[in-house]
């Protein structure tokens, strides 16, 4: 029995001339792969203003559960006196959004974070950096802790008084659709409880692969392929076979005859089946 077999137990064993068709048909029809890009291993998180412990600056609006999402950090001049002021990278990582996002976001900069977590695994998280006066980073860009990734503003229009709007989440889908992920612990962390757990990390001078183009295509950063659609299994021990192109079943039906298949006409077959592929009517 074939590995591939192996790999779909509740599929009948075929042969290798059927698995060389049936991987021939899929390399003329290609699926995307997903994206990725690197970064540094983060070696700790930092609070995004007031580098690194937050000097100067309070938590006016926490965050809660299905309500605000975030944390809204202000200076302790109160007003718009902290306008303009330098906001912070957390971590190292890279830049996935970086965008005038417009309504009632304005400059919007999303960082993705590669850490450690205490089990040993290598987590995730997004950082969201919201309401920037001016945004410092693009979109990819290779940043580490501590780096400016804008300032802090008034959102659009000025529609509010100075402040940082910034989240940290765990589902890495989200980007600007909030409304399609559940608003809760489940997505997100409450942020300084997270920076506060993990302000010091053991240092790994190591580069890792992180997902990127994890957006929704109505997101900026966003996906560009369609999912793809796999036949449902049903219980262990019924055969469940997908459906098949009728001419490359055919080809199957004809070549699991014994006494009708030889090597000429398995050759003439398959011929023909690829012609129909790559000339469909």
């Amino acid at each position: 029995m074939s590995r591939l077999s192996h790999a779909v137990p509740c599929l009948r064993p075929v042969a290798p001339l059927m698995w060389a068709l049936l991987l021939q048909a899929a390399m003329i029809c290609p699926v995307a792969a997903q994206s990725y890009s690197t970064t540094k291993l983060a070696d700790g998180f930092d609070f995004p203003v007031g580098k690194p412990d937050g000097a100067g600056y309070y938590i006016f609006r926490g965050f809660s559960p299905n309500g605000h999402l975030g944390e809204d950090w202000n200076g302790n001049g109160g007003g718009d006196s902290d306008e303009g002021d330098p906001v912070y990278s957390i971590a190292h990582g890279v830049v996935v959004l970086s965008e005038d996002v417009k309504k009632g976001w304005g400059n919007v900069v999303i960082v993705r974070h590669a850490y450690r977590e205490q089990n040993g695994q290598i987590a995730f998280v997004d950082s969201l950096y919201g309401h920037l006066k001016v945004r410092s980073v693009s979109l990819g860009q290779q940043v580490s802790r501590g780096q400016v990734v804008g300032t802090i503003g008034c959102g659009p229009y000025r529609m509010y008084a100075a402040h940082l709007h910034f989240e940290i989440r765990k589902d890495l889908r989200v980007g600007m659709r909030r409304d399609l992920y559940p608003r809760t612990y489940e997505t997100y962390h409450v942020p300084k409880h997270f920076m506060n757990l993990r302000r010091s990390l053991r240092f790994e001078d190591r580069t890792v692969r992180v997902p990127i183009n994890t957006f929704l295509k109505s997101n900026p950063n966003r996906v560009t392929t369609d999912a793809v659609e796999m036949p449902e299994f049903t219980a262990i021990g019924e055969t469940v076979r997908p459906k098949l192109p009728e001419e490359l079943g055919f080809v199957i039906e004809e070549e699991t005859q014994a006494e009708e298949a030889t090597p000429e006409k398995s050759k003439t077959l398959f011929e023909s089946f690829i012609k129909k592929l790559s000339n469909p009517q």
